[in-house]
């Protein structure tokens, strides 16, 4: 397959890893990313059905795709398979401000926004769709070496 050396392989603003999120109502999504995560919807593209055949959303810098739930093509979300063993990072300026505005808008607290070792202030998050986020504001810089002891620390306290 041969190249136009004038199209960038990576379209401008998109990152090397780009989560595509499988929704049952990927509509409703949009307008839940867009109050609990400041979304800024970019593309939206309708298919049979009303249903979203693929939609675009930016948080912060970075880009999530969306598609509506479509068993028939095998695009299931996390509801109809039970869980999802993914979740999604978001680095965000305030941490705590950040998860209370989510959860005014329906998402669930999985885990309690906490100072960590590793140097972040770090909370975890499933949306109203099944998706796990975790959100993290970096606080400070700490060695690897640090971040092993903290590990081991944590593992003898539980053994």
């Amino acid at each position: 397959m041969t190249s136009n050396p004038k199209v960038k392989p990576i379209p401008e603003g998109m990152r090397s890893v780009t989560p595509h999120l499988v929704c049952a109502g990927a509509a409703d999504a949009i307008e839940f990313y867009k109050k609990a995560f400041g979304a800024v919807e970019q593309a939206r593209l309708p298919g049979p059905q009303g249903k979203i055949m693929h939609a675009m959303i930016r948080i912060g810098d970075s880009a999530v795709m969306l598609v509506d739930e479509m068993p028939e093509w095998g695009a299931l979300g996390p509801k109809a398979l039970k869980g999802t063993p993914v979740t999604i990072h978001l680095y965000v300026d305030d941490a705590d401000a950040f998860v209370a505005r989510a959860v005014k808008a329906g998402a669930k607290v999985t885990m309690p926004v906490a100072d960590m070792f590793w140097g972040d202030r770090y909370g975890k998050l499933e949306d109203p769709f099944g998706h796990h986020w975790s959100v993290g504001t970096h606080l400070r810089d700490v060695s690897m070496e640090e971040m092993q002891q903290a590990t081991q620390a944590m593992q003898k306290q539980s053994a």
